[in-house]
């Protein structure tokens, strides 16, 4: 027999035997909670039982985040995931015990038959999942956190839309625009020395909605080019229900597009890497801008409007 199989499944047993019952007991409280049948004292119950009966069992011992199979555990009942697992060389970082490769099948088991809540619940999802879809879920749930859509820099910054339109304004010092026209001016005093720069000028209010103008230099295969577009600040579902025109021109000459704007989902550089904008070549932004042609001098001009069949093409 090997050393500490006994022991092993001794602790097992005991642990399954108490998720067992904290299992069934959750979920019957969950199934009470969204028939609307459970009082104050049962959700205080079921906030007891989650934490008490889930989040130490499931937690990894290591980085206490939630575990998904495959789960490991030491010849002593100690539980880890698979990404602590692949970390660890040999030892349990609980008892010091040697490791080897031993499931958790009976914890995965378990967790089978859990369901719980999206950790966006605060956020406005109130769905219930099984535990080991929980995860797929909250990685495309509509109540997920938006990324700062800030260009200039790799800010980390996340929440929902309101709060990333204040932080834009208070920490980015990004200009906020009331209306669904816009003309502005780029201008740049040694364009040839520009390959790769980001500017997101103007936030624009309307319809209710936030959208996001950038312009943006970059290497398109050998040529310098320059791309204007618009994000929408809102999922690629809502972003569908506007469209939006750009043009830029002078000495004559003028370039136009219209699009659907990219919802923030979208990374900037993601929209600029597939060119769903504007895109103008340097020498021609430098011929608009008329002169020497040693400075860029480019207004941009655009509109925003709540799309109809006809504008997308359905």
């Amino acid at each position: 027999m090997a050393p500490g199989s006994s022991t092993c499944r001794d602790m097992t047993d005991s642990r399954i035997s108490s998720v067992d019952y904290d299992t069934l007991t959750l979920n019957t409280e969950w199934r009470s909670l969204s028939s609307g049948k459970s009082a104050t004292s049962s959700r205080g119950n079921l906030r007891t039982s989650f934490k008490d009966g889930v989040h130490e069992l499931l937690e990894c011992s290591v980085c206490m985040t939630m575990m998904y199979p495959p789960i490991y555990q030491c010849p002593n009942g100690h539980t880890l995931c698979s990404n602590c697992r692949g970390r660890i060389p040999k030892l349990c970082p609980t008892c010091r015990h040697e490791l080897g490769n031993i499931r958790c099948l009976a914890l995965e088991k378990v967790a089978e038959s859990l369901e719980l809540p999206c950790s966006f619940q605060d956020l406005g999802c109130h769905n219930i999942f099984p535990y080991y879809g929980k995860l797929k879920h909250e990685k495309s749930c509509k109540y997920r956190p938006y990324t700062c859509p800030y260009a200039g820099s790799d800010c980390s910054v996340t929440g929902d839309i309101q709060f990333l339109v204040m932080h834009l304004k208070d920490d980015h010092r990004v200009d906020m625009h009331d209306g669904s026209t816009f003309n502005h001016r780029y201008v740049k005093s040694n364009p040839l020395e520009v390959d790769n720069a980001t500017w997101m000028l103007t936030i624009f209010n309307c319809f209710g909605r936030q959208f996001c103008l950038h312009f943006e230099a970059f290497q398109l295969g050998a040529a310098p080019v320059y791309i204007a577009f618009l994000r929408f600040m809102g999922d690629e579902q809502e972003s569908r229900q506007f469209c939006y025109s750009l043009e830029v021109g002078g000495n004559g000459r003028k370039l136009m597009w219209q699009g659907v704007p990219r919802s923030i989902r979208d990374s900037h550089r993601k929209v600029r890497e597939s060119q769903d904008g504007l895109i103008i070549q340097r020498n021609l932004a430098l011929f608009f801008s008329g002169g020497d042609r040693q400075e860029l001098k480019l207004k941009v001009a655009g509109r925003i409007w709540k799309s109809t069949e006809m504008d997308t093409g359905y």
